[in-house]
């Protein structure tokens, strides 16, 4: 059983920065591709970042590109998020699928809890 832990969630100010980072407890991202996506409060899910397994290919979402990164390394992956609008506020998750598209927002099989992050204008 992969259980994936988010961290890094908190209330900043728009205009800030946050670091999230997921580890999967007991394992390594290894082959894996690995996404990030959002719930705000009243929301569905939304994809927000995704990288290959060897970290070569990333996708976002058009509504982050420029402001957020996401990296790895074998241990963790990470989403730096610049420029913080409160319109990011939202529950995020990483999730992580063996192999597929960066390109494909489904697949995904393994799910962290969440943390939340919050914008305050």
């Amino acid at each position: 059983q992969v259980q994936l832990v988010e961290s890094g969630g908190g209330l900043v100010q728009a205009g800030g920065s946050l670091r999230l980072s997921c580890a999967a407890s007991g394992r390594t991202f290894g082959r894996w591709t690995t996404g990030w996506f959002r719930q705000a409060p009243g929301k569905g899910r939304a994809f927000v970042a995704a990288i290959s397994n060897n970290g070569g290919t990333t996708s976002y979402a058009d509504s982050v590109k420029g402001r957020f990164t996401i990296s790895r390394d074998n241990a963790k992956i990470m989403l730096q998020m610049n420029s913080l609008k409160p319109e990011d506020t939202a529950v995020y998750y990483c999730a992580t699928k063996d192999g597929g598209s960066v390109w494909s927002v489904g697949g995904y099989e393994y799910w962290g809890q969440g943390t939340q992050v919050t914008v305050s204008s």
